[in-house]
């Protein structure tokens, strides 16, 4: 991440939730035998259970096992666990150990970044003193779990409304009716920059998506690009817009050179030293007529683009005629997928962690690319170019947002 975000160990968690354990279960620190008596039904609150009288590092441990959705069920099966499974600490954790290996992230999920550049919460303002039922305070300023929630892709699905049945038979019948073929225009660095070619491979891959048509027609006097077919029913089409010629753009990649962009023209800078980029007239046009954008960004370490990513990016979207509603698929790419270690050990959170560590993470693209402040819906979808592992999820919310209803979905 560009900024420095606060680290939180294990250790701190674990502290938290020990100091809430103990005001919550006082002689909870008393095993359980076999031959403990039954408590008589007296009406004071019964001694907690085998599970709730683990030591809490081991409950910690519990917890980290969990999928988010297991974590809520468990907090509604007594008050102690709901209480416990609230804890902001646990839930700021959770977002600073799993962002890294999300595979993507939008408009409407990208977490505020903001409160894990807060400080760390202090011991009197955790847990201890809160009482069940008490949602006032300290979750109103620093809600990790609702983020999460909101962020994490394995949720997302679940706040999204069911579809009715005569909706899906509706959907069905708009797929068998001809419709209009929606464009695309893409660029990048990552469709120049990296060992494989993202272009070259999706144009070799029918399997993942088949080409349906080739050039034959133009779009204001320029080539209309490749159509593909997604699903095997709907048509879309794709402009590609290089910087630079083929033999220019090889000879910078192979001597680790930048090449001059023949898309933009420098107009100086901004008052903060940014620059200040303008498409060239036939960019211009392009962005006129297409309906949405796919930028291919590199995300292998070390290929932070800095400032002028953000304002050629900027440029395209203010010369679409000023329209806010087209949107911006980010195709965050690398050559290859890096999973030796998890093939090594055989775990799955290992080859997570060996992913994360070789790619820019889809929350940091979104900062790297300043898209939180863009005023379009937009989208950052991890890609691999050899696999064009990823692609298909970016099309299919590209297709989305252009009002291309997709069966089956």
């Amino acid at each position: 991440m560009a900024a420095k975000m606060q680290q939180l160990s294990e250790s701190e968690v674990i502290r938290s939730l020990r100091r809430f354990r103990d005001r919550y279960f006082p002689n909870s620190r008393k095993l359980l035998t076999e031959d403990t008596n039954p408590v008589a039904d007296t009406g004071e609150e019964s001694p907690p259970g085998l599970l709730d009288s683990l030591p809490v590092d081991l409950q910690f441990l519990v917890l980290t096992f969990l999928s988010p959705a297991d974590v809520c069920r468990l907090g509604s099966t007594s008050h102690y666990w709901r209480a416990l499974v609230r804890d902001p600490l646990l839930w700021r954790y959770f977002l600073i150990r799993d962002m890294p290996s999300w595979p993507s992230i939008d408009h409407v999920t990208m977490p505020q970044l903001e409160i894990l550049d807060a400080p760390l919460i202090n011991a009197d303002d955790s847990l201890d003193e809160r009482k069940e039922g008490d949602n006032i305070g300290l979750e109103s300023k620093f809600d990790y779990m609702s983020e999460y929630l909101k962020s994490c892709p394995s949720c997302r699905q679940q706040w999204l409304p069911s579809r009715a049945a005569y909706d899906v038979i509706t959907s069905f019948l708009q797929s068998l009716v001809p419709s209009s073929e929606p464009r695309y225009a893409m660029f990048g660095p990552g469709m120049e920059h990296l060992d494989v070619s993202l272009v070259t491979r999706l144009m070799h891959a029918p399997d993942v998506l088949p080409v349906s048509g080739t050039p034959q027609r133009q779009i204001n006097g320029i080539g209309s690009g490749i159509s593909y077919l997604f699903n095997n029913q709907h048509k879309f089409n794709i402009l590609t817009l290089y910087s630079a010629n083929r033999a220019e753009r090889e000879r910078a990649r192979v001597e680790q050179q930048s090449v001059s962009n023949k898309l933009f023209t420098c107009e100086g800078t901004d008052d903060s030293g940014n620059p200040i980029y303008t498409p060239t007239p036939q960019v211009q046009q392009v962005c006129q007529v297409v309906d949405g954008f796919i930028y291919v960004a590199n995300a292998e370490p070390g290929k932070d683009g800095g400032t002028s990513e953000v304002a050629q990016i900027r440029a395209v979207l203010n010369s679409a005629g000023g329209s806010p509603s087209r949107p911006l698929l980010v195709l965050s790419c690398v050559s290859r997928e890096e999973s030796q270690a998890g093939r090594i050990t055989g775990q799955k959170i290992t080859a997570k962690k060996s992913r994360a560590k070789n790619r820019t993470s889809c929350v940091g693209m979104a900062k790297r690319l300043g898209l939180p402040q863009l005023a379009n819906p937009w989208m950052v979808q991890n890609t691999v170019a050899e696999s064009l592992s990823g692609l298909l999820d970016g099309i299919s919310w590209l297709l989305r947002c252009s009002g291309v209803k997709l069966y089956g979905s």
